[in-house]
C-alpha cells in the first residue's frame, strides 16, 4: 500500500474572448476496491455555477457554466490516496457483460486478428495468464510516440502504425481481451511522477477486476490513481464543453503525484 499526493492541473487559453461556456469534467478520483480517496478538492476558474453528479458507469463527474467572458478555463484537483487496497465487491456476470464488446474505437481488423491468432497458438493456462500475455504482445507490438495518432484512432489503425500512446495501447488491449470474451473496460487515472493523465485496462481475471498499464507492461496498482472508467476513451473524456465565440483553443495538463 502506498499514499499518493496528486495534482491535476488543466488549462485552455482561447484564442479570443468566449462566452456562455458550458463544461462536464470527469477529472475526480473516487474510492474503489483498489483505492482509498482520503482527501480531495477541485477549483474551476473563472468560478460559476457548477454541480457534481455521476455518469451511467458510476465516474464522479462535474457539469457547470461560466457565461461571463473568458479568454482562459482552468482547473486544478488536489488530493491524497491510499493505493494498492483490496476489497472484495459484490457484481453479477451481467454487471461485466457490458465489457466484453468492441466499440468503434477497439473493433478488430486483420493486424489484431493476425496478432491475436499469433497468441493463441501459445496461450496460457489460466485467463490472468493470458491477459498478462496480451499486455506483453502489445508493448512488444508498439513504439511510444505522440503525435501520430489521435483521439479517434482506432486500436486497428494504432496497431498498423506501431506507434502511439498510452490511449491507443489501451484501445488495442481492449480489443483482444475482448474478441476472447473477456471482460475489459478502459481507465483514466493518474500515475506516480510528473506528466498528463495516463490511460490503462482493467480486465476480469476470472477472479476480480484488474488493472494492466500495457504502455509501461506492468500491473497498475500502487503507482496508480483512478479516476474514471467506462468502454474506450469516448466514455472517459476528462473535459467536454461548448460555448459561444470563434475561438480556437489551446490545452495543456500538468500532473504530479508524489509518494508521502
Amino acid at each position: 500500500m502506498k499514499t499518493l499526493q496528486f495534482h491535476y492541473h488543466m488549462d485552455i487559453v482561447f484564442s479570443e474572448p468566449v462566452y456562455n461556456h458550458t463544461y462536464t469534467l470527469k477529472c475526480l478520483p473516487q474510492t474503489t476496491q483498489t483505492q482509498e480517496i482520503t482527501e480531495c478538492a477541485v477549483e474551476v476558474f473563472p468560478k460559476g455555477k457548477m454541480q457534481e453528479s455521476a455518469d451511467s458507469f458510476g465516474n464522479r463527474m462535474l457539469y457547470g457554466e461560466a457565461q461571463e467572458k473568458q479568454s482562459c478555463f482552468s482547473v486544478d484537483v488536489t488530493g491524497m490516496a491510499k493505493t494498492g487496497l483490496y476489497k472484495q465487491a459484490a457484481e453479477s456476470d451481467s454487471e461485466r457483460a457490458l465489457y466484453k464488446y468492441q466499440t468503434s474505437l477497439t473493433s478488430p481488423g486483420m493486424q489484431i486478428q493476425s496478432l491475436l491468432g499469433r497468441l493463441r497458438k501459445n496461450s496460457a493456462c489460466s485467463q490472468k495468464e493470458r491477459i498478462y500475455s496480451y499486455m506483453n504482445a502489445v508493448y512488444e507490438s508498439m513504439q511510444y510516440t505522440k503525435g501520430v495518432t489521435s483521439i479517434s484512432t482506432t486500436a486497428e489503425e494504432a496497431l498498423s502504425l506501431g506507434q502511439g500512446v498510452c490511449q491507443d495501447y489501451a484501445h488495442i488491449l481492449l480489443s483482444l481481451c475482448r474478441e476472447e470474451k473477456i471482460p475489459a473496460r478502459y481507465v483514466v487515472g493518474l500515475l506516480l511522477g510528473e506528466g498528463e493523465s495516463h490511460a490503462w485496462i482493467e480486465a476480469f481475471d476470472g477472479e476480480r477486476w484488474r488493472g494492466f498499464d500495457p504502455t509501461n507492461n506492468r500491473l497498475a496498482e500502487e503507482d496508480h490513481i483512478k479516476i474514471s472508467h467506462g468502454r474506450d476513451y469516448r466514455d472517459c473524456s476528462i473535459n467536454r464543453g461548448v460555448f459561444t465565440g470563434r475561438a480556437t483553443q489551446r490545452q495543456t495538463v500538468l500532473v504530479r503525484v508524489t509518494e508521502v
